[in-house]
């Protein structure tokens, strides 16, 4: 009697623990659903779709992709571009400019600029059919750069000498490891400017303006917000109310429209990724209170030509 008593509270016990863990469930799904409910996200429900632009930029194909599904998505009755980034690769920036105009085709896309929105991140801010930025932002530094670090004294100093044979004398130019020959800064040279160019012509289209006046803002100087209002490189300042008021001014939109966030739909990490991801992220917070800023590091790992703003740390 006694086994039987302890396998009948055993019993007991172990439905109670389910009850209560089915309940959480439960409760915990009936949250979701309220909030997001609350926050425009039931499916189909109209909203505005609000992108957020942060970091380094790169051609990042999936979330072109989401893009693509908010040009599509009817419910989706205007985009909010919200860019907190000093830009990355040109390449980058360009790519994803196409894919934003591509959605103005469809509905009308406003940009609100954060703290920076700088180099390839005013690239992005130009694909918006109104660039709004809070009077204290950075932005502008339209220009190209083209960097490599010169290795060459450092390694005949612990007497290190690299060799290489190359196929024709501009093959891997410039490079660190020795002095660039004339030749090879020029075609370096033409290389930048081929892509400054290109950032010129669309300063002047999109911002309205003559050639010279876009090539006399884009010496690479960052503007704040009022100056850049001053200047025509930003429409107004202001926050993301101010965006929505320009919608249901400009586009006829309901201002009470719910705001809701889109973001990329990344392969998922499983347990083991999302603990992985969790603690990398607390690396990365601890590195920027020791260090100020990760952006140097990040830098580094940017391949082709950059645009992209950051000051130098003395």
């Amino acid at each position: 009697m006694s086994l039987d008593a302890d396998t009948l509270t055993d019993r007991r016990r172990l439905k109670r623990r389910l009850f209560f863990w089915r309940a959480g469930a439960i409760l915990a799904a009936a949250v979701a659903l309220v909030v997001l409910v609350s926050e425009g996200g039931w499916p189909g429900r109209s909203h505005i779709a609000r992108v957020e632009i942060g970091g380094i930029v790169i051609d990042d194909r999936i979330q072109r992709e989401m893009l693509e599904k908010i040009a599509e998505d009817s419910s989706v009755k205007a985009v909010i571009l919200a860019i907190d980034s000093p830009g990355g690769t040109t390449t980058g920036a360009e790519a994803l400019y196409e894919s934003i105009r591509q959605v103005a085709d469809e509905k009308p896309v406003v940009a609100v600029l954060g703290t920076v929105a700088a180099s390839g991140g005013y690239i992005v801010a130009m694909s918006a059919d109104r660039i709004v930025a809070r009077g204290n932002t950075i932005t502008g530094s339209i220009g190209v750069i083209f960097q490599w670090a010169q290795l060459e004294d450092l390694l005949k100093h612990i007497g290190i000498e690299m060799r290489d044979v190359k196929s024709a004398p501009l093959k891997a130019e410039p490079n660190p490891f020795s002095r660039p020959s004339p030749e090879a800064l020029r075609v370096t040279k033409e290389l930048v400017d081929s892509s400054y160019d290109w950032f010129l012509r669309l300063v002047a289209e999109r911002r309205g303006m003559d050639a010279a006046t876009a090539r006399r803002l884009g010496d690479g100087r960052v503007f704040t917000g009022w100056q850049a209002v001053e200047n025509g490189l930003v429409d107004e300042i202001g926050s993301e109310e101010q965006a929505i008021a320009w919608l249901a001014e400009e586009h006829g939109l309901d201002a009470r429209l719910p705001v809701q966030t889109w973001e990329p739909a990344y392969p998922g990490l499983g347990v083991a990724g999302f603990v992985g991801q969790t603690l990398g992220e607390a690396i990365i917070v601890a590195g920027e209170v020791v260090a100020g800023k990760t952006q140097q590091t990040k830098r580094l790992t940017l391949d082709g030509l950059t645009s992209v703003w950051q000051p130098d740390r003395q």
